[in-house]
């Protein structure tokens, strides 16, 4: 979910998907457009991986409120096929970049990943309930 900036509320899984698949376009065609640039230094390499892992996360997002819109709220994300289908897609437009860029992609997007996760555990995750087994006491 992204954030409306005007009163701080979340768009819907609708707009969220529109607007994520309008930045993948735009950074993939980006990363292409200055391919040059992005293999001109090592530090440019590496910030080539940076924006693959950009478009890892956002490719995710547009993936996940898609499915939400279909297939409604209840529906999560799983390892297979929506993590790793981003995954190999981001890894592939890094690829065109460099290959160093395709490692620095998956390192930046596993860290990516698990911040994710670990931000949607606490915001969505249910508490458990516990159940107190009372042993009774013989006298």
């Amino acid at each position: 979910m992204m954030i409306n900036k005007r009163n701080g509320t979340a768009v819907t899984s609708g707009i969220s998907f529109l607007l994520s698949s309008i930045l993948t376009v735009l950074l993939f065609s980006g990363m292409q457009m200055y391919r040059a640039w992005l293999t001109s230094s090592q530090l440019h390499i590496i910030l080539g991986g940076y924006i693959g892992s950009l478009l890892f996360v956002f490719i995710l997002t547009a993936l996940g409120n898609l499915e939400t819109t279909v297939f409604g709220k209840s529906f999560q994300q799983k390892l297979f096929p929506e993590v790793i289908f981003s995954l190999i897609i981001s890894l592939i437009a890094s690829g065109l970049v460099h290959r160093v860029a395709t490692t620095t992609c998956f390192l930046f997007s596993m860290i990516a990943l698990y911040y994710m996760n670990r931000i949607s555990q606490e915001t969505y995750a249910t508490p458990i309930p516990t159940m107190s087994m009372h042993s009774k006491k013989r006298k």
